[in-house]
């Protein structure tokens, strides 16, 4: 990313602790506080992922006084979607076929045959 530039949601959503703040926005909206208790970070750092995610336009800020409350906007998130589309058929196939080679395999978690007990 250049800086200067507005980043977009493909640009932050590399950071495993933005996608955790998302996850979390995604039940409701919710404090800064709450936030970084939630993905285990301190509020200085929460709030600087938060500026990144708000820069890309993923969350909203309503100010209560003092207060930040942040919510998701789904809109980029339903834009990346749609550029992403075009492209599920390479891993649809590849889940399909996963899935039915794993059906064919014994599950290790079963009880094992009543004649080895």
């Amino acid at each position: 990313m250049v800086k200067d530039m507005i980043p977009t949601a493909l640009d932050v959503l590399h950071e495993p602790h933005r996608r955790a703040i998302l996850d979390r926005l995604r039940q409701r909206p919710h404090l800064v506080g709450e936030l970084a208790e939630a993905v285990g970070l301190a509020q200085p750092a929460t709030s600087k992922h938060l500026r990144v995610l708000r820069e890309a336009g993923l969350v909203a800020v309503e100010v209560e006084g003092p207060r930040r409350r942040y919510r998701l906007r789904p809109e980029p998130l339903a834009a990346l979607d749609a550029w992403l589309e075009p492209y599920r058929w390479m891993w649809d196939d590849r889940l399909d076929a996963l899935g039915a080679h794993l059906d064919t395999m014994d599950d290790p978690s079963a009880d094992p045959p009543e004649e080895t007990r």
